[in-house]
Parts: structure tokens; C-alpha cells; sequence
């Protein structure tokens, strides 16, 4: 499994550009899975759904599976959030993952960066940066740089940039 992230500000287009990329990579004959870190209290789940109920009546985890899905929703109850090394070793085997977020881990990351979202540039503090996507040039970067809008040529940097998760993280 290889491992290849996607970090920037909120406000940058991470979630946009996975949503191309995605079909852009699966196109191309690759199993692809998505991991994206969110920064904020959410819920997957609805009151009054029987998961919800389970959940709030105090179960650890509540698994709901359907003929066409399973959703497994983890509740951790004061313990620690878990890292990207076991979140990871959650998923099934697939050739790609995308991770979304998780920008000041040390998996290799493509930055998205958006000029007007004013906020500054995180490759210069950051060594696991290998290239950016981006919709302005920063002439003095030695780092592989693709316009955020040319989904194949992100894609092309993707699969190179990608290391394989027992390199990322060894035993």
C-alpha cells in the first residue's frame, strides 16, 4: 500500500481536488482509498437511527453493514486520537491512498495551495513536502510544482511521490 498525502490550509481545495483525483486514479486501473483528517467535532451518524442509539447508549464501536456497504464508527470516549499509523492499519489493502490532512505528519505530502486563500505556504517548514499544487509559481522552490487544475499532472506526481507505508512508518 502506498501512501501519498494531500496537505494545505482550510480553504485551499484539498477536498475538491480528491474528489477529481479519485476517479482521475481509478480510471487509470488503481484501487484507490481516501483518509481525511477533520480538525473539528463530526458525526456520520443521525439521532434517532438505531447505530445513533447504540452509539449513545454507550457501545465502543457500532458496525452497520448493508448488502451494498458497512460503516464502522469507532467512538473513543476520552482516549487519545489515533495516529495515521493506525488509522492506516485499518484499511483494507489497496494500491493508493490518499490522505487528506494530517499535514504535520511525516508521510509525503503534495501541498495545495491557493494564493487568495491568504495563508502562507507550508513547504518552506516542511521537509515531507515533495511537490505542490498550486495556482501561482514560486520560482526560487526546487520542488516538482503542477497547476491545482491539471488533474493528470497531480495525478503523475501523486503515484511517484507515493511511499509504501512499511517505508513510512517500519516496524
Amino acid at each position: 500500500m502506498r501512501i501519498i498525502g494531500l496537505a494545505g490550509w482550510s480553504g485551499a481545495g484539498k477536498t475538491t481536488l480528491v474528489s477529481r483525483l479519485v476517479p482521475y486514479l481509478v480510471a487509470q486501473g488503481l484501487r484507490v482509498s481516501t483518509l481525511k483528517h477533520a480538525h473539528h467535532r463530526f458525526d456520520i451518524d443521525q439521532p434517532g437511527k438505531d447505530s445513533y442509539q447504540h452509539r449513545m447508549a454507550g457501545a465502543t464501536e457500532v458496525l452497520v453493514s448493508s448488502a451494498n456497504r458497512f460503516a464502522l464508527v469507532h467512538e473513543l470516549r476520552g482516549a487519545p486520537e489515533w495516529t495515521l499509523q493506525e488509522l492506516l492499519g485499518k484499511l483494507a489493502p489497496v494500491d493508493l491512498v490518499l490522505v487528506e490532512g494530517f499535514k504535520r505528519e511525516r508521510h509525503p505530502k503534495i501541498e495545495v495551495f491557493r494564493a487568495g486563500n491568504g495563508k502562507p505556504a507550508l513547504h518552506p517548514g516542511d521537509p515531507h513536502i515533495v511537490g505542490i499544487a498550486t495556482d501561482q509559481s514560486f520560482p526560487d522552490v526546487a520542488l516538482p510544482q503542477v497547476h491545482l487544475d491539471d488533474i493528470a499532472a497531480i495525478a503523475h506526481l501523486a503515484r511517484d511521490k507515493a511511499a509504501p507505508m512499511r517505508e513510512i512508518f517500519p516496524a
